[in-house]
C-alpha cells in the first residue's frame, strides 16, 4: 500500500505543478517538453530498458504515443487552468470506462450486471462534473473548458489502450518501449517548443527547463510505483487499481478545496461520489 501512496501523491503533484505554472509564469509547452526528458533519463536508470531487445517494433504505437502524450498535457493543463484540480482529476480517472469498453470490444471481456451498473453511475458522474453553470468556467476565457474536460476523458482513455496493447507486443520488452516512447514524446515536443520560440516569439528560459525537470520526476513516479504496487499485489491487482483510483479522486477534492480553495456545487460534489462509486463497482466486477 505504500508504492499506490507514492503513485498518488505524484499523480497529485502533477496536476498540482499544472496548477501553479500559470502563476509563476511558466511556459507549459516547455515545461512539458523538459519533463519527456527526464521520464526518459529516469525510465533508463530504474527500468533499465534494453532497446536492442526489441525485433519487430510496434512502430504505429510509439508514434501515437509519442504525439497523444505531450498532446494530452496541453489539453490537461488547459482543463485544469479552466476547471481545476477536482474535475480534472476525476474526468481523467473516468477515462477507466473508455478501458473498459475497449475490454469488451477489442480483448473479448464479457459484460456483467454489476459492470453494466458501474459503466451507467461513470456516465452519470461525468454529466455532473462537466460545469455547466460554474461562473468561473463559462467565463470569455474559459467558454470551452467543457471541451477540455473531454479531451481529458478521451485522451487518456485512449493512451491506457494503446499502452495495454503496447504492453502485449512480445516482440518489444515493455521498459524499452516505454523509454522510446518517452523519447519520441520528448522529440515531438521540442519540435513545438521551436515553434513556439520560432514564431510566437517566446522566450527560452531556465526556469521552464527546471520546473519541467521537477513535472518530469513526479510524472515518471507516478508510474514507477505504480508499477511496483502491481508487482507486490501481483495477484490482487483489483486492489491498486481500485486504490489508485480513488485516492487520486480524493487526493485531487482535497487540495483543490483546502489549498487552491476551489468551490464545488451540490451537483458536483454528487459527480465525485458517482466516480468513486462507479469505480468501487467496476473493481468488484472484476
Amino acid at each position: 500500500m505504500l508504492y499506490i501512496f507514492l503513485s498518488v501523491c505524484c499523480s497529485v503533484t502533477v496536476s498540482i505543478l499544472l496548477k501553479l505554472a500559470r502563476r509563476y509564469q511558466i511556459n507549459v509547452a516547455q515545461a512539458i517538453t523538459w519533463n519527456y526528458s527526464i521520464a526518459a533519463l529516469l525510465t533508463w536508470i530504474f527500468l533499465k530498458p534494453q532497446p536492442d531487445s526489441i525485433t519487430h517494433p510496434p512502430l504505429n504505437l510509439y508514434l501515437l504515443l509519442g504525439v497523444l502524450l505531450p498532446l494530452i498535457f496541453y489539453v490537461m493543463a488547459a482543463a485544469i487552468k479552466g476547471a481545476g484540480i477536482v474535475r480534472t482529476d476525476v474526468a481523467q480517472r473516468l477515462s477507466l470506462l473508455i478501458s473498459l469498453g475497449a475490454a469488451f470490444l477489442i480483448f473479448g471481456d464479457s459484460l456483467s450486471v454489476v459492470k453494466g451498473i458501474g459503466i451507467l453511475t461513470g456516465f452519470a458522474a461525468i454529466f455532473c462534473l462537466i460545469p455547466w453553470q460554474t461562473k468561473h468556467v463559462v467565463s470569455q476565457n474559459n467558454k470551452n473548458t467543457w471541451l477540455y474536460l473531454l479531451g481529458v476523458f478521451l485522451g487518456f482513455g485512449v493512451i491506457d489502450i494503446l499502452f495495454k496493447q503496447m504492453a502485449q507486443t512480445k516482440t518489444a520488452p515493455y521498459s524499452a518501449s516505454l523509454f522510446i516512447v518517452y523519447v519520441a514524446a520528448f522529440l515531438v515536443s521540442v519540435l513545438g517548443t521551436i515553434y513556439q520560440i520560432t514564431f510566437k516569439k517566446k522566450r527560452f528560459l531556465f526556469r521552464h527547463i527546471f520546473f519541467g525537470w521537477i513535472l518530469g520526476v513526479f510524472n515518471f513516479g507516478n508510474i514507477l510505483f505504480y508499477l511496483k504496487a502491481h508487482q507486490a499485489l501481483a495477484k490482487d491487482p483489483s486492489t491498486v487499481f481500485t486504490a489508485m483510483n480513488i485516492g487520486v479522486i480524493t487526493g485531487g477534492t482535497l487540495i483543490g478545496l483546502l489549498i487552491f480553495k476551489e468551490k464545488l456545487s451540490t451537483l458536483h460534489k454528487v459527480g465525485v461520489g458517482l466516480a468513486v462509486t462507479a469505480i468501487l463497482l467496476i473493481a468488484y466486477s472484476s
